[in-house]
């Protein structure tokens, strides 16, 4: 195995999480490099489903080493949430990390999150209100907290005396919520403080340097996926870090260099939660359908997910700013009764005709667009116990191939059931 980035490749909940815990089989280190509680990772393990969100999803084996990195920001209880639920399943956390440079979501990025949502009106962008933008955004103002900052009480107090002034006038003034004392706040980070004292790993560089050195292979996990990148996704209507294939090199900790293979996760069709353009959105009994067979339902938010028709498109774009060596393709085994399947090759602009082949980055144009499809024959039979790729029905390998034309990327993973061993490895 090289070393790989794992990366969503449409609005995210792809099933990243599961290609993630079978290439973690392979390697030594796993790092997860941005994003927060907001990602909802699902593995099905040994006849248990266990659901991720901060955690990087490699911790099921015993034998690696789990950095969550500087580019993540944590929520402290959701943190030590997921830590007692893996406990509770005899899970062994020897080899988790988290890096002092990761940022902390404080209690008023969460009423931030929930306040602007609640009084955003036609602005509303459909977050999922655990503060992770808020959170971000402090963080580039230069006036957020690290995990490392717990641990020495004369910087965490100087920080205090720049920072609460600052965000108790943006709480009052900006928000009308309460405000915060510096003694309240140095209560909280000694609780926070002793959530992370097991974990925290001020020898970071040494344990990266040293995985360098013995060449051992490295596995970066992104959350949420590249249609909500903050600069390359349907922007405002995205998360607020780098899901693309580079963002592993800067939240990581580890340079490009470092990065051999980036495989972008993809569902056969796609889905999406929350606000945002969706130009192949299904609103009608077929969407219902995928959404029903698929058990299209958001894991951090319990709300349903948007499905429509495989969107090339996009995904064409996604595998050129996503940095795509290859595609994981997942859920095909949703069209197993499909008589016929749907494409999205191009756009068409209802006011002039217009057909766009590569995506439009003005997403306010986006409701003048709709589909161009392409229609495949179904394969009507069940896939989810094949095993080789030369197995699947012919229509299926037809599909598969089709979209290897269209993306003009090569698919390396066919995911043909939630379980470890439904999978496909075409390459």
């Amino acid at each position: 195995m090289k070393n790989c980035v794992v990366v969503g490749a449409q609005w995210g909940d792809e099933g990243k999480a599961k290609i993630t815990d079978l290439l973690a089989q392979n390697a030594d280190l796993i790092i997860r490099y941005q994003g927060g509680c907001n990602a909802g990772h699902t593995v099905v393990a040994h006849g248990k489903t266990f659901k991720f969100h901060l955690i990087p999803s490699g911790i099921l084996y015993g034998n690696k080493i789990c950095f969550i990195g500087n580019g993540t920001v944590i929520l402290p209880e959701y943190f030590q949430q997921e830590i007692d639920g893996l406990k509770q399943e005899n899970i062994d956390l020897s080899g988790l990390k988290v890096s002092p440079l990761a940022s902390i979501t404080m209690p008023w990025h969460t009423e931030i999150d929930g306040q602007s949502e609640r009084t955003a009106g036609k602005g509303k962008i459909g977050t999922t209100k655990k503060g992770i933008g808020p959170t971000y955004t402090d963080k580039m103002q230069r006036i957020g907290l690290k995990v490392g900052d717990l641990y020495s009480e004369t910087a965490l107090s100087e920080k205090l005396d720049i920072i609460l002034p600052v965000k108790n006038k943006q709480l009052k003034e900006l928000y009308d919520l309460k405000t915060y004392t510096k003694e309240e706040v140095l209560e909280l980070c000694k609780k926070y403080a002793e959530i992370f004292r097991p974990y925290v790993c001020f020898e970071w560089q040494e344990l990266l340097r040293n995985a360098k050195k013995e060449n051992k292979k490295v596995l970066f996990e992104g959350a949420q996926g590249v249609m909500l990148d903050v600069d390359f996704g349907t922007y405002p209507f995205v998360t607020s870090s780098n899901p693309v294939g580079g963002g592993a090199a800067v939240g990581s900790g580890y340079g490009p260099k470092e990065i051999d293979e980036v495989i972008g996760v993809a569902k056969a069709y796609v889905t999406r939660v929350g606000e945002g353009p969706f130009v192949t959105e299904l609103e009608d009994e077929i969407g219902t359908l995928i959404q029903e067979i698929g058990h299209e339902f958001g894991v951090t938010t319990g709300r349903p997910r948007r499905c429509g028709w495989f969107d090339a498109v996009t995904m064409r774009y996604a595998c050129l700013v996503g940095g795509l060596t290859s595609i994981a393709l997942t859920k095909i085994d949703v069209f197993d009764n499909f008589d016929e399947i749907k494409i999205c090759k191009a756009y068409k602009d209802i006011r002039d005709g217009q057909i766009y082949y590569d995506y439009p980055t003005d997403v306010f144009i986006h409701k003048y667009l709709e589909p161009v499809y392409e229609i495949m024959e179904g394969w009507c039979e069940d896939i989810t116990k094949v095993r080789k790729y030369e197995d699947l029905p012919r229509n299926c390998r037809r599909y598969l191939e089709r979209l290897e034309q269209l993306l003009e990327t090569p698919i390396s993973i066919v995911s043909v059931g939630p379980d470890r061993e439904q999978t496909i490895f075409k390459n």
